[in-house]
């Protein structure tokens, strides 16, 4: 009689799928600590050749025989959506979408593939955390009703993988990809192995059949997607969306984008009705200014190829206390403590018994350097308390020096300041020297903050 394999386990870290024959308290991989799930595994059975059934040879080809096919893109028809992805979705890519429980993943996917099922396209979305009914009921609040938007309500990746094939869509959505399991594997859903076997398969199928796929994927609480960061590396793209539970935006952002550029975001508006596209995001970001005040400045940033204008908050307030403050939202506060120190030796502004809280209006977050002079004005002026005209635009990065150095794509900043309106822009004198045929707009270049600040307080 034949004996039955011997069931065996192993310690995996949910981090990064390192693998241990005993419990550790820090991953030797990704250096996490209380990372390590046990799971069962069994005695490994030979894999089959093409486990979905195409028949297909690898041959070592010549790049210089291979035939280039660029493919028209599946766009969307939202300008913000298609703009994060490069232009729209590529047939056969792979996109993982990421976010904060409640935050709008399946409310964007869900009318982003509305809007291509209405243009006829066959759409599968696939459920593996809400019935045929609640989904219905979101749909329904959403205002989304199509004859060639099929869902099903499935955790089993043999029946998902079955329903493709047989369904042939346009697009599938999986959401999410924590709660598929395999039943040829004995661990748990949501564990290493099974996200891990759950994602390649579907990437086997998406390329083979040229179907774009979309993985909702949880996150953890540090921010990061839940599972293996080998899932990162395996899809084409990388989506995360961003929000304040307070604010009533959403920024969809590319940290990884093998068909288009990286940190491009789209900005969207969420409302009863759901997610709503912002087609000018400076104007949103600008539309609650009021009366001007101290410690207020309006600083140009870029986020992927898109300028967008912001206003600075600072407030300076003297503190009784040894150790004074710095908070900052908005802004990196490693990089704001830099720049306090750079006042202190290069402007002389004591700023070592005051609290400094920075704040950027409508809570985005901007990270490049060429915020870094509207840092240092907002908290100048509130310092001082003087004014900073309203008209104004600044931006520029700051060394430590107390230098004032060139920016990227400064060109465009100052576009999109003379589109609003605005008219004087402080910048890099190395970026000023450089324009040419800008009107509508002053020009006012600075080398070092010191210039920088007697334009502003003149």
């Amino acid at each position: 009689m034949r004996s039955m394999p011997k069931a065996k386990t192993h310690f995996v870290c949910q981090s990064c799928g390192y693998q241990a024959p005993k419990w550790l308290g820090r991953c030797p991989g990704c250096q996490e600590w209380n990372t390590f799930v046990e799971e069962r595994v069994v005695e490994e059975k030979v894999p089959e050749r093409d486990p979905l059934g195409f028949e297909t040879e690898a041959v070592p080809t010549p790049i210089t025989e291979i035939v280039g096919e660029e493919k028209e893109r599946l766009q969307v028809g939202v300008a913000e959506f298609d703009r994060v992805l490069g232009g729209g979705i590529v047939f056969g890519s792979v996109v993982l979408v990421g976010g904060d429980p409640g935050i709008g993943k399946s409310t964007l996917l869900l009318q982003m593939m509305s809007r291509l099922a209405s243009n006829g396209k066959k759409i599968l979305y696939v459920s593996g955390e809400e019935s045929l009914q609640q989904t219905k009921m979101r749909a329904d609040r959403l205002g989304v009703s199509s004859p060639q938007l099929f869902v099903v309500s499935e955790t089993s990746l043999e029946k998902i993988l079955q329903d493709i094939q047989t369904l042939r869509p346009s697009a599938v959505v999986v959401d999410s990809i924590q709660t598929i399991y395999s039943s040829e594997l004995p661990s748990t859903p949501g564990s290493i192995s099974q996200v891990r076997e759950a994602s390649s398969r579907l990437l086997y199928l998406a390329k083979h059949l040229s179907i774009p796929v979309f993985l909702v994927g949880h996150v953890t609480k540090e921010g990061f997607i839940a599972g293996p960061k080998v899932l990162e590396h395996m899809v084409d793209t990388v989506l995360y969306i961003e929000g304040e539970a307070n604010h009533a935006f959403r920024i969809l952002r590319a940290v990884k984008n093998r068909f288009g550029s990286t940190n491009e975001i789209g900005v969207f508006e969420m409302k009863d009705s759901g997610l709503v596209e912002v087609a000018s995001p400076s104007e949103f970001f600008l539309s609650g200014r009021t009366q001007p005040s101290s410690g207020s400045v309006v600083t140009a940033g870029l986020e992927g190829s898109r300028p967008i204008l912001v206003e600075l908050q600072a407030l300076v307030v003297s503190t009784p206390f040894g150790i004074p403050r710095r908070t900052a939202q908005g802004v990196d506060p490693n990089r704001v403590s830099l720049l306090v120190a750079v006042m202190e030796k290069r402007l002389g502004i004591r700023l070592i018994n005051h609290d400094i809280f920075l704040n950027i209006a409508g809570g985005i977050k901007v990270d490049e350097p060429g915020v870094d002079l509207g840092v240092i004005s907002a908290i100048a002026s509130s310092s001082k308390d003087r004014l900073i005209d309203p008209e104004v635009v600044v931006f520029g990065e700051v060394g430590l020096g107390g230098e004032v150095r060139g920016v990227s794509q400064s060109e465009i900043r100052v576009k999109e300041a003379t589109r609003l309106g605005f008219k004087r822009c402080l910048l890099p004198k190395q970026n000023q020297e450089k324009m040419k045929g800008i009107k509508d707009i002053e020009l006012v270049g600075v080398t070092a903050v010191r210039e920088a600040m007697e334009v502003l307080f003149k």
